[in-house]
């Protein structure tokens, strides 16, 4: 069995993270709105919930709340 070439495996990752970044620069450069977010929407705020809003029940309220403090 050969053994792995990782030489050229990491050359491999290292050309395409060089060609996702100069992919990046140039749309920058352009003036698109960047589009590498997580789910893919511009504006990843929408899908989150309010930080001022009620919790449904108490089991949604963090832990550390309900301990005491030492």
């Amino acid at each position: 069995m050969a053994k792995p070439n990782y030489q050229y495996e990491k050359r491999q990752r290292e050309l395409e993270k060089k060609k996702k970044k100069a992919e990046k620069a140039q749309r920058k450069a352009s003036g698109l709105p960047d589009t590498d977010t997580p789910d893919g929407n511009e504006d990843a705020t929408e899908s989150q919930p309010d930080a001022d809003a009620a919790p449904a029940d108490a089991s949604d309220a963090p832990a550390e709340q309900a301990k005491p403090a030492d």
